[in-house]
């Protein structure tokens, strides 16, 4: 499996982008997963719920399942969060993983920035291949590509990671 980032700060245009590229991706016939990372508590299930009471009484695992999708939550109950190595090994396989978020590692990225109201993390990032702007951000070390322009985007990112 392939793997590439969209990194950036909050309200940056991470998950639109991840989206529209997930979109674009897949209809030139690439598979394609996402993990997202998130800084707060994550919750897929409603109180109440059956599975949800299933966790509630202690379960490490719980599986939720329908004739259209199926779920796994697992519940960390004080282990370390999950790298992003241990959460690949828990995907199918898939032709390109696209990774919203994880600013820390290592894998190549690309940074989403819609405004200037915060500085570009690829100044001191060497892990961050371009920048997709929606507004000037000056002359980079980079490549900087128009947020709004997705199949240049994702030519971008299919080169990068060898399918293009």
């Amino acid at each position: 499996m392939k793997v590439f980032g969209i990194t950036g700060w909050k309200n940056s245009g991470k998950t639109t982008l991840t989206e529209r590229l997930v979109e674009e991706i897949t209809g030139r016939g690439i598979t394609v997963s996402t993990i997202k990372h998130a800084h707060h508590s994550v919750d897929v299930d409603q109180p109440g719920k059956d599975s949800f009471r299933h966790r509630a009484a202690g379960a490490g695992e719980v599986i939720l399942a329908s004739a259209y999708r199926w779920a796994i939550m697992h519940e960390l109950r004080g282990a370390e969060e999950p790298t992003v190595d241990d959460l690949l090994a828990k995907l199918s396989p898939v032709e390109l993983v696209l990774i919203e978020g994880f600013k820390q590692n290592g894998h190549a990225k690309i940074e989403a920035s819609v405004k200037p109201d915060r500085p570009l993390i690829s100044v001191k990032d060497q892990s961050i291949r371009a920048i997709a702007a929606g507004h000037d951000v000056g002359p980079q070390t980079v490549p900087v590509l128009d947020i709004n322009n997705i199949p240049e985007i994702a030519d971008f990112v299919l080169k990068e990671v060898g399918l293009g």
